[in-house]
């Protein structure tokens, strides 16, 4: 209970914070471009690519963590397919938005951020996992679809290659990769260059937040309820729980990484499938809401799941 007021309190009052900035206009919409630019681009990068170098290979390729990672996304993302087709008769491009936005949680902003406070620096490496993988699962897949389906008959080809060139300049994916080469070949840096990395990746927590809730603000709501309400049942309720049934019946995982799988299931959709969406322009209303009202949710959900795990 006590890991659980220090926090959940401190992750969803910085994003209160932004919400409140954004919402009495102490800040615009440029205010949260720029601040979002800043986290994606340089203090997140650098937090991620400083924690994988101090990492032991043998944690971050721990596959059977990242096993049950991908089959608790592919599982959800396919019931929710088939949710989307036969119950709103979703098209191939919304119905490809419509799996990403139940299976794609906040685990660069959110889970690092989370993790970081709960666990400390030693216990953020199942959310860097998470956060590589779920960008070449989710990103990776759902990209060279919708690239596939903007060309009119679907051409896996062409889509294929534009999709490989964005992963590959995606920093997310390149911080932490960069890191682990580094921590294979056990180079080490200078004090200047340590410090550097360690000063700039200690605001990515903080701004990653605080951008996410002033990012909230400028995003719409004005969408059917019900479809919503659909999506987030399968992210914050049914995600954790395959997750856990996985676990359990098939993969088991030691802890901390039966804790840590849990609570990245648990975690609220990701912002930047609001980018995508207005990219391809599809789904957009949509995917914004459900960005707002499952990271609303997710106050209670992520608490919920501390205390079920007696964190």
């Amino acid at each position: 209970m006590e890991t659980l007021v220090t926090v959940t309190i401190p992750v969803f009052g910085i994003i209160l914070t932004g919400y409140l900035a954004g919402k009495f206009g102490l800040l615009s919409e440029h205010s949260a471009k720029a601040i979002n630019a800043f986290v994606y681009y340089f203090s997140l990068p650098a937090l991620l690519f400083l924690l994988t170098t101090k990492a032991d290979f043998a944690e971050i390729a721990n596959f059977s963590f990242i096993l049950v990672f991908v089959l608790g996304t592919v599982i959800v993302a396919l019931i929710a397919a088939f949710g989307g087709r036969a119950i709103f008769g979703l098209t191939a491009r919304p119905l490809t938005i419509h799996a990403m936005v139940s299976s794609y949680g906040n685990t660069g902003y959110m889970g690092v951020a989370i993790f970081l406070i709960a666990f400390g620096p030693g216990g953020v490496l199942p959310a860097i996992v998470a956060t590589i993988t779920a960008n070449i699962l989710v990103i990776g897949i759902g990209l060279t679809l919708l690239e596939g389906f903007r060309e009119g008959a679907f051409s896996q080809g062409p889509a294929a290659l534009r999709v490989s060139k964005s992963l590959i300049l995606n920093p997310l994916i390149m911080a932490p990769l960069l890191g682990l080469v580094v921590a294979i070949l056990k180079l080490k840096f200078p004090a200047p260059i340590t410090n550097y990395l360690d000063l700039l990746g200690s605001a990515a927590a903080p701004s990653a937040l605080f951008s996410l809730g002033l990012s909230m603000t400028i995003q719409s709501v004005k969408v059917k309820w019900g479809e919503i309400a659909w999506l987030t049942v399968i992210k914050l309720l049914l995600q954790p729980l395959v997750t856990l049934a996985i676990i359990v019946y098939l993969i088991p995982l030691p802890s901390p990484y039966f804790e840590a799988a849990i609570i990245l299931a648990a975690l609220p959709t990701g912002a930047s499938l609001f980018v995508i969406a207005e990219q391809y322009g599809s789904y957009t209303k949509e995917a914004s809401a459900m960005i707002v009202c499952s990271t609303a949710g997710a106050v209670f959900t992520i608490s919920a799941v501390f205390i079920a795990l007696g964190i």
